[in-house]
């Protein structure tokens, strides 16, 4: 399995309202588009006293990442949906992709 861990920076304050648009707005809409999410939420931790979330997707393979991301990203559901809800608390994110056995995955789970 492939696994993604992304790590949002937020602007300050937002974490609260970043976390329940994920949690509430994005995390089923992926999950409709068939993509696997593993969990999300806030950082037990601020970064340099940076407010951060993180959110963890599995996917069956490098292939059905890059396909399922591309065909989340650019659906009318996600432009027209919370996409500016989430962008707009966002001063930045960074992905790390990498090789997981089902087992790692599932102690993940949330």
């Amino acid at each position: 399995m492939v696994l993604e861990l992304r790590t949002y920076r937020l602007k300050p304050g937002t974490r609260a309202d970043f976390v329940h648009v994920m949690t509430t707005q994005v995390v089923p809409l992926l999950r409709g588009h068939g993509v696997d999410v593993v969990d999300c939420g806030a950082s037990l931790v601020d970064e340099n006293g940076r407010e951060e979330a993180y959110l963890i997707r599995a996917f069956p393979s490098l292939q059905a990442h890059r396909e399922q991301e591309e065909a989340f990203y650019n659906s009318d559901a996600w432009l027209r949906g919370p996409r500016e809800e989430v962008v707009s608390r966002l001063e930045g994110y960074h992905s790390i992709v990498i090789e997981a056995s089902p087992e790692a995955v599932q102690a993940l789970r949330g």
